[in-house]
């Protein structure tokens, strides 16, 4: 599983603003039914408010307590629950999920420089793959437990005793460096058990990249349901009443640009998905030879099967480089004919075919 920040980042913005310490708690082992899984991340702040969800908000304010503590000490604490069976009964929580979690909790705050929050949110602005270990077991009074690992280069930026201690554990960086660097490119958690200490390491979740080509009025859905995802989102299209980023605040960039000039001013190879929907028949054919010559995995057309037909047979050879990548009619078939309806079979679909990709 990998982290996802994008959720806590108001939280962690409007804090560290103020200069008040958080606590970030990340899930690190699950047994049996769980509503989320290894890698799930919460920011607790001092005032009790939180972001991000450990549980399905059953156990978050049970949390609350134990991130105040961590808050006021500094001291990292593990805080474990088991809702399998009759113990359940135990927390008076009548939950009746059937699983157990384990959770770190470690203080973030000037002193540390909110490390491990601001090595990510970095990476996360850069859209760069990254990864960071949390310490949870250890014999070592030197790494105790929620002493962060961070990437070589972070670590030499970074802030405060317990990034710092890596220093003194050289079996144990060494070792957690190299996870960190597999588990970013993975993008898959994996464990570093070392004599002295158990190191959970897990990477950045990045957001998808979709390009929207054709900035009508129905392209407003799509893209206010792919930000609502945390995803980020370019439209480009040929026409100036339409291309206009007013229109599309939670867009990370729309574009005024030809279907030709594309490949000049986009780096396509970054994006996961492509949505052709300019309802411009000549557009969407030259849309559609743009992107069979790049290596985009999902490629959406919006409307019926005998326009894409058409398309195909007016792309002649070019049409055999998007077999097995387009997706046309575009979306799962929801039922439902209003533009958000629509919307939502589109962002559906491709958030299958991205999610099950990863």
């Amino acid at each position: 599983m990998e982290a996802v920040l994008d959720p806590l980042l108001p939280l962690f913005e409007r804090e560290r603003a103020a200069g008040r310490a958080l606590a970030l708690g990340v899930l690190v082992h699950t047994a049996g039914s769980t509503y989320r899984k290894p890698g799930a991340l919460i920011l607790i702040a001092g005032s009790g408010d939180y972001a991000g969800l450990i549980s399905g908000g059953c156990l978050e304010g049970d949390l609350r307590a134990h991130a105040r503590a961590v808050i006021e000490s500094g001291m990292a604490r593990t805080v474990s629950y088991d809702m399998r069976g009759g113990e359940d009964l135990l927390w008076g929580l009548g939950l009746g999920c059937e699983g157990a979690l384990q959770i770190v909790l470690l203080r973030a705050g000037p002193e540390n420089d909110w490390q491990p929050l601001t090595h990510l949110a970095a990476a996360l602005a850069a859209h760069r793959a990254t990864a960071i270990g949390v310490v949870v077991e250890s014999t070592s009074s030197e790494l105790p437990v929620g002493t962060t690992a961070l990437p070589a280069a972070a670590l030499d930026a970074a802030h405060g005793s317990q990034a710092a201690a890596f220093s003194a554990q050289q079996p144990a960086l060494a070792a957690a460096q190299e996870a960190l660097t597999r588990a970013a490119a993975a993008g898959q958690s994996c464990w570093v058990e070392r004599p002295s200490c158990k190191i959970f390491v897990l990477p950045l979740s990045l957001p998808p990249r979709i390009l929207v080509l054709g900035a009508g009025p129905d392209a407003l859905p799509v893209v206010d349901l792919a930000a609502r995802l945390g995803w980020k989102v370019t439209l480009a299209d040929h026409r100036p009443a339409y291309a206009v980023a007013a229109h599309f605040p939670t867009a990370e960039r729309v574009m005024l640009a030809r279907p030709e000039e594309l490949p000049a001013r986009l780096a396509l190879s970054g994006f996961s998905a492509a949505v052709v929907m300019s309802h411009h028949l000549p557009s969407d054919l030259t849309y559609l030879r743009v992107l069979a010559a790049t290596a985009i995995p999902y490629v959406g057309l919006l409307g019926p099967a005998v326009r894409r037909e058409r398309l195909l047979a007016d792309l002649g050879t070019d049409a055999a480089q998007l077999r097995g990548r387009l997706h046309a009619p575009v979306g799962l078939a929801l039922g439902g004919r209003t533009p958000e309806a629509i919307a939502l079979g589109i962002v559906a679909q491709i958030h299958a075919f991205v999610f099950k990709a990863l």
